[in-house]
């Protein structure tokens, strides 16, 4: 689905307002003197140059000196349109020209706002030519710096950012600090160290709306670099990080920047190999605020289906919202009709973008280690993510082995219970607890027996074993009133404390995975407790004034469905 972006338009035409001298497209070849001298000639009558757009012509030394020469006498100048300027000229060429015209900027004092050479093949030697301008008192005045498709390189990276570093250092010391809005350098080639090279000055100057930097091969190292910089940028408006790889680990530092951020309007994420996690990552951090977002693209990430309805359910309160684009994913059929089915609960399903490519076999796929809704999982603070790369091997061992040893220390055996346990604690640690080891449960009041149970246990332990106590209480909820009401009390404990923690897709998506009401993608998943009477007791919650109303919807939306089918 095509996207316009009014934005990005309004800023275009704003570029050429004003006056100013436009070669724009014209194709001309200016080696020497003499045939630039038109373009010269032009400069000089302009009694208020506050912009030169060159887009779409080509400059040598000799013509792009003649320039320098002529923008020395222009101390109103503004606005660098350079884009597609050095078509066809040597590598040696082009840090010259560059050099010539960027002194004579230095030379007539002007202040630029606007700064745009993308689309010429700079590469890290032509970054040499920029380095004395982006360095100067020029550039104090800078709002928008545009680099993209430049070839920069690690190289050329690390010498913009030590640039603009210097730049915002001398700005500040002036007085006169650096304000930089806008911030694009797609398809550079900048990986990890280049990346992590501008998140210096990213952190430092602390004035970013937009960064675009699509296409940069960056991986979670670059990429949590950048996410502990953005933090520090609270007006982001727009973050574009497309066709880079997130991956789970970057996800997880980017939903830490993006709490920070909420006047985001629009998160470009597609093809950055986000997967289900990383996906609900985003999401939970994202359901709650940032009700500015009008543009959320995640197309080609292979999330599976929790995923899709944790980022849709995420939607619940984007009243700006205008394009939702997730095709190219793995959500399935059946994942796709919910998806639009939550959205709709929103009158927002006018937003979401074509599903035509999505997968509909990745529902029937299932890749060990990801989107299991068993025990382990539902902490997402206990257990660490684990990525699908190689270089995570040794880390997943690791993971592997604290969880054993934690669950031998916690609950040694579940099927043997030690004499000296108390009948809560014999209740919530049985498989399937039965009515009698309930009624077992001395206590004038149940529900506060079973939180001081809870609440003595390490913290990193508490959520799953009371989502499970919830469990184990529901499945006798049709025999038991009592159960039924101690049930109620801690799904208010469970959703509060997801709340808190920001994990309340996970905990829902772990009840409707339970509750037969999602599909797991674990073909040997079988529920362990009586889905009809945890059904029961999960409309018996949703009555209670605890209950908050979106998560309310979302529920009762697959509940219907269920009774449809």
């Amino acid at each position: 689905m095509a996207e316009i972006n009014l934005n990005s338009l309004s800023a275009a035409l704003d570029n050429v307002s004003g006056s100013g001298v436009s070669f724009e497209d014209k194709t001309k070849n200016w080696g020497t003197k003499d045939e630039v001298k038109e373009l010269t000639d032009a400069i000089d009558k302009c009694q208020k140059l506050e912009y030169l757009n060159l887009a779409g012509n080509t400059l040598g030394v000799e013509a792009a000196q003649e320039v320098g020469k002529a923008l020395k006498k222009h101390s109103e100048f503004q606005r660098a349109l350079w884009k597609d300027s050095f078509t066809g000229r040597l590598k040696t060429e082009i840090p010259i020209a560059l050099a010539a015209m960027g002194r004579g900027i230095i030379d007539a004092g002007a202040h630029l706002t606007v700064f745009d050479c993308s689309d010429n093949a700079l590469g890290p030697n032509g970054m040499k030519g920029l380095v004395e301008l982006f360095s100067s008192a020029a550039c104090f005045s800078l709002q928008e710096l545009k680099l993209n498709n430049c070839g920069l390189g690690i190289d050329g990276g690390k010498m913009l950012a030590k640039a603009l570093t210097e730049c915002h250092k001398a700005s500040v010391k002036a007085n006169s600090p650096l304000r930089l809005k806008v911030f694009v350098a797609g398809r550079n080639r900048l990986e990890n160290k280049g990346a992590e090279a501008l998140a210096g000055f990213f952190a430092q100057v602390k004035s970013l709306e937009e960064i675009t930097m699509p296409q940069n091969g960056i991986y979670h190292e670059g990429i949590t670099a950048l996410s502990a910089a953005l933090r520090e940028n609270t007006r982001m408006q727009v973050l574009n990080l497309n066709d880079n790889t997130i991956g789970l680990k970057g996800a997880d530092a980017l939903a830490d920047a993006i709490s920070n951020m909420q006047q985001l309007r629009e998160i470009n994420f597609g093809d950055c190999l986000l997967k289900t996690r990383g996906a609900t990552l985003l999401s939970e951090v994202l359901s709650d605020e940032h009700e500015a977002l009008e543009i959320l693209n995640l197309t080609n990430n292979e999330i599976g289906p929790n995923g899709g309805l944790s980022l849709a359910s995420a939607m619940a309160n984007k009243i700006n919202l205008q394009s939702l684009l997730l095709d190219g994913n793995q959500f399935g059929q059946e994942c796709r009709e919910m998806i639009m089915e939550e959205l709709r609960l929103f009158n927002l399903e006018h937003t979401l973008g074509s599903l035509e490519e999505d997968d509909s076999e990745g529902e029937e796929e299932y890749d060990e280690g990801e989107d299991e809704m068993e025990e382990e999982e539902i902490d997402t603070e206990d257990l660490e993510y684990i990525e699908d790369d190689d270089e995570c091997a040794e880390d997943d061992e690791e993971t592997d082995d604290a969880v054993e040893d934690a669950e031998q220390e916690i609950m040694p055996n579940r099927n043997v219970l030690r004499s000296e346990v108390t009948p809560v604690e014999a209740f919530c640690r049985a498989e399937q607890p039965t009515l009698a080891m309930f009624e077992e449960i001395d206590a004038k009041d149940r529900t506060a027996a079973f939180r001081n149970y809870l609440n003595g246990l390490p913290g990193e332990f508490y959520l799953v074993y009371l989502v499970f106590a919830i469990l184990k209480c529901s499945a006798l909820s049709l025999q038991s009133k009592e159960a039924l009401a101690v049930s109620d009390d801690l799904f208010a404990d469970a959703l509060k404390y997801a709340q808190d923690k920001s994990q309340v897709n996970s905990v829902r998506n772990f009840f409707l995975i339970q509750l037969c009401l999602l599909r797991c993608e674990d073909k040997s998943f079988k529920p362990t407790y009586d889905p009809k009477a945890c059904r029961s007791a999960l409309e018996s919650a949703m009555q209670r004034d605890f209950f908050p109303s979106d998560l309310r919807g979302t529920f009762q939306c697959f509940l219907d469905q269920f009774k449809l089918d």
